[in-house]
């Protein structure tokens, strides 16, 4: 019943009566559940909010919750979540700044806009925990004092604020233009990971900070710049995917003997053409994949690629940005893998989705078939050449008719993948939601279909897979009068 439940409290259609006695004894993660209705009145807000801390902290990150409405010293942290929102008064961060938790100072650290005696506070916080989720979120003066902090936790939040000053960043980079740092986790006997270590001079610490900052776009290209030949393949993949570097730079990391660094940089944005080949001809399947996926690959090279490596569903984006002529020529190939890349693309010149339609090769098709345009007849023509190897992709087509949809649903042997597309068709008809209740993953989208009739909503009410029961209460066709019953 519990499943149901959480099920019915999402449910638009649920009377608002129902909606009441959920709430008056709701906990846990129907409380939670019931926080995400849209519905909700001011009175059932504040209900709500009174009965489950984590409904009401939702509620109060979703603005649904005011001031007025919570005890900062009786429910800190929902008053926490409000100040995150900038929804709080300055004097709850205040008194949130005095806490004895210092994990509740550690999420105040993290609100937005504090008061700058309030930030002050926290600078100077005993707990390192706190003084460097300051340095990671706040954008106040206070970065370059905090740049120099005797832990290396807390330079290391530096490096990742993109609000912390280019100057103070490169130091962070360089090393040698600020005193060293103390103490780091790792010495203090808490490394995060197994490996972390520290012989003194807070290795990994030191290492994980240099990281952030050349990940970080605030970082001076000069200061990046002397990375190129850093022993370190996680400092030099981040370098490669910096966008501000000179030219000379790049074509060294073009040449570098680790294929994760050519294949981070073969998605660079910015590199040329001539790099671009270079890399779409590297030896590793991952340099060339990404290099295909670049946007500014050449399209000769891109039909080189087109059958030696696997670049998913989604069109290209050089293909997605090719003209009309461009188009045209590739899927007039002769080379059923060239054909498939402008297949992919949903916004096809009629002409050109129509005769795909028709291509020789089944992958083709079924890459078009879903496309919207497409006439029930051909959406037919391909169900009758092609079978199953299309028949999930023309169920997902937007403009498949109900009664396509019931041709569908009725194939035998079924076509599983067909079924669960049907059942989150907006057109599907009872009949074929009634079909797609036989296969195990499409049952519970059909359960939640709204075109299912009433009755055999109910009847799933109680069916033995949790999702398909949840579902099926969630369900807006579900009987009001089952509703009202379920909930008492």
């Amino acid at each position: 019943m519990s499943d149901v439940l959480l099920g019915l409290a999402g449910n638009p259609s649920l009377p608002r009566a129902s909606v009441d006695r959920l709430i008056a004894t709701a906990d846990g993660e129907l409380a939670e559940a019931l926080a995400e209705r849209p519905d909700l009145t001011r009175a059932q807000v504040v209900a709500l909010a009174a009965r489950d801390e984590g409904a009401a902290l939702q509620l109060a990150y979703g603005g649904r919750l005011t001031a007025a409405d919570v005890d900062p010293v009786a429910r800190p942290l929902v008053a926490l979540a409000l100040l995150d929102e900038r929804a709080g008064p300055p004097e709850w961060a205040r008194t949130l700044a005095c806490s004895g938790s210092a994990e509740l100072r550690k999420k105040l650290a993290a609100c937005p806009g504090l008061p700058e005696d309030v930030e002050r506070a926290l600078a100077a916080d005993p707990d390192t925990g706190v003084v460097a989720e300051l340095a990671l979120r706040t954008t106040s003066g206070l970065l370059a004092r905090l740049a120099m902090h005797p832990h290396a936790e807390v330079r290391q939040a530096v490096a990742v604020n993109e609000a912390a000053p280019p100057h103070v960043l490169a130091a962070l980079l360089d090393g040698d233009a600020l005193p060293p740092a103390q103490s780091c986790r790792v010495c203090q006997g808490e490394p995060d990971l197994a490996w972390d270590y520290c012989e003194g001079a807070h290795e990994s610490t030191v290492h994980a900070m240099r990281y952030a900052a050349l990940c970080n776009p605030a970082t001076p290209a000069a200061a990046a710049t002397a990375f190129a030949g850093h022993p370190s393949w996680l400092l030099r993949r981040e370098l490669a995917a910096r966008t501000d570097l000179p030219p000379q730079v790049y074509t060294r990391l073009a040449a570098d003997p680790d294929a994760r660094i050519r294949a981070r940089l073969a998605d660079n944005p910015v590199i040329g053409e001539a790099l671009i080949r270079t890399l779409a001809a590297d030896d590793d399947d991952d340099v060339r994949k990404q290099a295909a996926h670049h946007p500014a690959v050449p399209l000769d090279v891109l039909r080189r690629l087109a059958s030696t490596v696997r670049t998913g569903p989604p069109p290209l984006p050089r293909i997605a940005a090719a003209s009309s002529d461009e188009i045209a020529e590739l899927a007039a190939s002769p080379d059923s893998a060239v054909r498939m890349l402008p297949a992919r693309r949903s916004d096809l010149p009629d002409d050109i989705r129509d005769a795909l339609t028709r291509d020789p090769d089944a992958k083709v098709v079924a890459a078009v078939a879903s496309h919207p345009g497409l006439t029930e007849a051909l959406l037919a023509s391909m169900v009758d050449r092609r079978g199953v190897h299309v028949a999930a992709r023309v169920a997902a087509n937007p403009d498949a008719t109900a009664a396509l949809l019931e041709r569908l649903a009725r194939q035998r042997p079924p076509a599983r993948k067909a079924l669960r597309e049907i059942a989150r068709h907006p057109r599907a008809t009872a009949v074929a939601l009634v079909a797609c209740l036989d296969d195990g993953r499409a049952r519970p989208v059909a359960a939640g279909h709204p075109a299912l009739p009433p009755a055999v909503i109910a009847g799933l009410l109680t069916d033995d897979d949790w999702e398909v029961a949840c579902a099926a209460a969630d369900n807006p066709a579900l009987p009001p009068a089952e509703m009202t019953r379920l909930v008492h």
